[in-house]
């Protein structure tokens, strides 16, 4: 079934209208959710995705548009399929009239975004993506990341740590979707990678603070459960 009725779709709608209908859709379908993936990541993505935006020199429409449709039918909540969030995106834009080469380049965008494995390269086709891609990545990370490392573990049942569990590096995105490791072990797989693959010289600014940030919490947490602090 559309996600968009009938009768709400108007084939000259404005930008702003668009943005505004979509980041209405966006929010009612995300708000109260626990696993990190809410509306308020979505909010925090928009954000710094406009900023780098301006930054960068990237179409700020279509980032934006990204940005808040990146989430809305992630494969981790899909039964692992990654094309459903480009088809939801696709969906919802062509139901608000929204132009066939942006509601491409959007999908295109959410096809490429997630993060697949250690070993697995996920490069971004426009400027608009990496400018996405990065902001993402950055919520990864930094004290707002380890709050939802944890929120996403505690949903799937996965222990804090375990000791004797090492880190992956998943050389597949199979494997890095069938992992079900401990949420210490996630910080090794992928979060502390992150700093290392933004796309652009602003996020990489921004990565580092936040990069060192996990570096403290990590050392941190393994005094406090070896009970040396």
């Amino acid at each position: 079934m559309s996600m968009v009725e009938p009768h709400k779709r108007q084939m000259t709608m404005e930008p702003g209208e668009i943005l505004r209908r979509t980041e209405a859709f966006v929010r009612e379908r995300m708000s109260g959710e626990g696993t990190g993936h809410d509306w308020w990541h979505v909010h925090r993505v928009r954000r710094v995705a406009l900023r780098l935006a301006g930054e960068e020199g990237a179409d700020a429409y279509v980032v934006e548009l990204a940005a808040l449709l990146h989430d809305v039918a992630d494969h981790k909540f899909h039964g692992g399929d990654a094309g459903a969030g480009p088809r939801a995106a696709r969906e919802w834009l062509s139901g608000l009239g929204v132009d066939a080469e942006v509601t491409e380049h959007v999908a295109t965008i959410i096809a490429e975004l997630s993060f697949k494995g250690a070993g697995v390269a996920t490069p971004m086709s426009s400027p608009e993506g990496r400018v996405v891609q990065d902001a993402d990545r950055l919520d990864a990370i930094g004290a707002v990341g380890v709050g939802r490392a944890f929120a996403y573990g505690g949903s799937r049942g996965r222990p804090m740590h375990e000791p004797e569990a090492a880190p992956e590096m998943h050389d597949s995105f199979e494997r890095y979707k069938s992992s079900t490791g401990p949420t210490i072990n996630h910080f090794h797989e992928k979060l502390l990678l992150l700093r290392d693959r933004m796309n652009t010289p602003s996020a990489r600014r921004m990565a580092e603070g936040r990069h060192r940030f996990m570096e403290q919490f990590l050392e941190r947490f393994h005094a406090e459960w070896d009970g040396l602090d």
